[in-house]
């Protein structure tokens, strides 16, 4: 038994019907890799899935309050046997973005690659707690 997930005919029947169904442009992309996101004490943390993406074909901005990750992975090479087709890793572009909290310091935006996980640093802005303060009464 053959199985095959990704079929081509199947597929340009709907790219043709895609182009009716919004008047404006948007952006599409291949995949969307698995995301995790935790709070520390210090910083919040974003852990991106990319195995087999190299750091170079990643980017990293900051507009506003969005941050945006965008990339590629490049498709490697695929198994071919005569009826058999199989790919099971998602090859193309992406993108992900999440709006940051209040009271974070841009500036000090980390980025880090290691096992093909990245890991996005935002440091939490410092505040400074203050001892009680009495206010006389004038």
């Amino acid at each position: 038994m053959a199985l095959t997930r990704y079929n081509r005919g199947y597929d340009l029947f709907n790219e043709f019907f895609k182009q009716f169904e919004q008047e404006e442009a948007r952006e599409v992309f291949d995949f969307t890799p698995s995301v995790n996101t935790r709070e520390g004490e210090d910083a919040y943390y974003i852990d991106v899935d990319l195995p087999g993406v190299k750091k170079e074909d990643v980017e990293i901005s900051v507009d506003e309050n969005l941050l945006t990750i965008k990339g590629k992975r490049e498709t490697k090479e695929e198994l071919k046997k005569e009826d058999y087709y199989r790919i099971e890793s998602a090859y193309g572009t992406f993108s992900r973005s999440f709006t940051l909290p209040e009271k974070v310091d841009v500036e000090k935006i980390e980025a880090k690659s290691d096992d093909g996980v990245l890991e996005i640093i935002i440091p939490k802005l410092k505040v400074i707690k203050e001892s009680t303060k009495k206010i006389q009464i004038k």
